[in-house]
């Protein structure tokens, strides 16, 4: 945030990732940490079967190493069920929809948060817009690319552009959806990123092109249908928490707010709202020392505000601040599907 004027931080920080992993050995316990993290939070299957033995061991985690043990306390208790089939395509409630686009679900995202992916599945089709979900697509390639392991993260570039561009030639494409900003900021940098590549620069453009985060997709796109709740329910303090990948990455801020201001509750800004909260992917598994010092600042400046709940639009963000505060916490998205017809968030049901 502070970088002065024209530096291109994010552009330089890849560069130099991706530098010390091809010029630097890392000790071993860094390298088999890293190499786990690449083999299981970028494949979804993966994730869930170590999602699914963590919670038989977390009685026992006071055997592991410290940065083991952080690792387990930072995995949620309970997964939420999925309460949509699973489909390639969702259609429109509306026969002749006014809009076609790609969702994309997420790795990590959909194994511990279905319910963000199924907000915005009922939400899109509820106002007239197709939503497709490709065969094919499971990791952005944000989490290997951030681990400086390029190689890695160019298969699963390559391999999403494919697809995704196959899909929009074949049948047409409005948009490629994003609800997690931080792979919405580097599906964005497609373009950037294989500029060089003759067989991909052209489709990678436009991919980057058709991407918004399903904030910026709905405030500039959707006239949204609220439905008034103010005989039924009450107004709602709601902080806003602007990850980093968001308000830095895409220059997307106001967006969200106008959002939940159409709701008719209050939204409250975060004092050093520009600060990260110590998510940042992996950083809270690998610099956890410097990411809890940021979280405890965070909490702090949202607990001085008292809200009823907190909204962001990303789920590494949800899962660092609901580990040092007892406030709900929900994605964006969650709150304008409630307020346009859809259930109300499981984590409120006690407010």
């Amino acid at each position: 945030t502070t970088c002065p004027s024209g530096v291109n931080y994010m552009h330089l920080i890849d560069h130099g990732r991706s530098h010390i992993e091809k010029t630097y050995k890392r000790p071993f316990s860094d390298r088999f940490i890293r190499d786990f993290l690449s083999k299981t939070l970028s494949k979804s299957i993966n994730f869930r079967v170590i999602a699914i033995l963590t919670q038989f061991i977390k009685p026992f985690r006071f055997l592991f190493p410290k940065k083991v043990r952080e690792m387990i306390d930072l995995m949620p208790r309970k997964f939420p069920k999925k309460t949509l089939k699973k489909m390639q395509i969702y259609p429109a409630q509306k026969k002749k929809p006014v809009a076609r686009v790609a969702l994309l679900t997420g790795c990590v995202q959909k194994v511990i948060s279905p319910q963000i992916n199924e907000a915005t599945i009922r939400l899109l089709n509820r106002h007239d817009i197709e939503v497709v979900v490709p065969k094919g697509i499971d990791c952005c390639g944000s989490l290997n690319h951030h681990l400086g392991k390029s190689d890695l993260a160019h298969q699963s570039f390559k391999k999403n552009i494919s697809i995704w561009y196959d899909e929009y030639l074949k049948h047409g494409l409005d948009a490629i959806i994003s609800n997690t900003s931080g792979c919405g900021t580097t599906l964005k940098d497609y373009g950037f990123i294989l500029r060089s590549d003759d067989d991909y620069k052209k489709k990678a453009k436009k991919i980057s092109e058709l991407t918004k985060d399903i904030a910026e997709y709905l405030d500039e796109n959707v006239k949204l249908n609220f439905i008034d709740k103010s005989e039924k329910e009450k107004k709602y303090k709601i902080a806003y928490h602007s990850a980093c990948s968001m308000q830095h990455g895409q220059k997307i801020h106001k967006e969200p707010i106008n959002l939940i201001n159409q709701t008719g509750n209050e939204v409250l800004e975060i004092f050093d709202g520009h600060i990260c909260c110590g998510s940042a992917g992996t950083y809270n598994l690998l610099q956890s020392d410097i990411a809890k010092k940021l979280l405890k600042n965070k909490i702090a400046n949202i607990e001085k505000i008292k809200p009823h709940f907190i909204s962001t639009g990303n789920i590494g963000c949800i899962t660092q601040i609901a580990n040092g505060t007892k406030i709900p916490i929900l994605h964006t998205v969650e709150i304008i599907d409630w307020y346009t017809g859809g259930p109300k968030p499981e984590v409120l049901r006690s407010l």
